[in-house]
């Protein structure tokens, strides 16, 4: 299977979640691939629409290779395992790290402002990306997001490995994925329109 772009990959997952309408969730989108994913899944099953920012931290050489992730309030998560394999060393580390905490810091200007984001707790949150490789991200937005003690954590993406479900398991209470196949090769694989968005179509999606 492959989704047309990321706002009908939103519908399809959406359909998928019908069944948390009556709990009028809050609906998280991990910018920016997985705002428009977000919006499309909030216009299937209603509820309110917000980000979560969250930023992963490439491999110096490898970018697209999660080796931990960040996000607000200073949360942390890492990857032991690409960290060994690729003998990434603590000032290389900190180095990725200073620079997403940077653009972190960034993204809550343009997309927060002076505003706050919508209150988390005592509800539904559904997380979603437009898609996982090693889950990283996901895992470091569960745990932010559960620093609001909110009623349930849904992680709801498009196409996963099997390994980023297993992970995101361990810290939401469900994960929803139509597509998991036996070889992710890379997200955008799943799509045929996986252009990278602009600061400007966030902005319009969450207004």
């Amino acid at each position: 299977m492959t989704y047309p772009d990321r706002t009908a990959a939103g519908r399809v997952l959406g359909a998928r979640l019908e069944h948390l309408r009556a709990s009028m969730p809050l609906v998280l989108g991990l910018p920016r691939g997985g705002v428009p994913v977000a919006a499309a899944v909030r216009s299937v099953i209603g509820g309110d629409l917000d980000i979560l920012l969250v930023r992963k931290l490439g491999v110096p050489w490898q970018p697209e290779l999660a080796m931990g992730a960040i996000g607000e309030q200073g949360v942390r998560v890492l990857n032991p395992d690409v960290i060994r394999h690729t003998g990434v060393s603590r000032a290389e580390l900190a180095r990725v790290e200073r620079l997403e905490r940077a653009e972190l810091e960034r993204r809550l200007a343009v997309w927060r402002g002076s505003g706050g984001p919508v209150p988390i707790g005592g509800r539904t949150a559904i997380i979603v990306d437009d898609g996982m490789a090693t889950g990283a991200t996901v895992v470091v937005a569960c745990r932010v997001v559960r620093l609001h003690q909110p009623a349930r954590v849904v992680v709801a993406v498009p196409v996963s490995s099997s390994e980023a479900v297993h992970r995101a398991a361990g810290e939401a209470d469900e994960v929803v994925c139509p597509l998991v196949p036996p070889d992710l090769g890379g997200v955008g694989t799943a799509y045929r329109d996986f252009h990278q968005l602009a600061d400007e179509e966030v902005s319009v999606l969450l207004a």
